[in-house]
């Protein structure tokens, strides 16, 4: 994976959730919920084993596959700070979003 994701974190809003990502390894993250809406509770954190695909530069396919059974498709664009995802729950309800993408300061 290209160090631009490695070891930073990224906060994601959709309208619906807000999402702290920490990319901890080429193939580990941990995200924590900040606002769950309907689809998570708020506060929940979790690390999971990542697939990561570089598309170009500052462009990525990230995905996985949480302890719930949820998986998670994201592509990242952060040259444009533009997130699109798709979220399937364990009962096979299908999310489709667009939000926002942007760099917090290092913790």
């Amino acid at each position: 994976m290209n160090d631009t994701l490695l070891g930073r974190r990224y906060l994601m809003y959709s309208g619906i959730l807000i999402i702290e990502l920490f990319f901890e390894t080429d193939c580990s993250m941990v995200f924590t919920v900040i606002e769950g809406g309907s689809l998570a509770r708020s506060g929940y954190t979790e690390r999971v084993d990542t697939n990561i695909i570089k598309l170009r530069t500052k462009l990525y396919l990230v995905t996985w596959k949480e302890q719930s059974g949820a998986t998670v498709t994201h592509i990242e664009d952060h040259e444009n700070g533009i997130a699109y995802y798709n979220i399937t729950l364990p009962d096979g309800r299908l999310y489709t979003m667009r939000g926002t993408i942007w760099l917090l300061e290092n913790k």
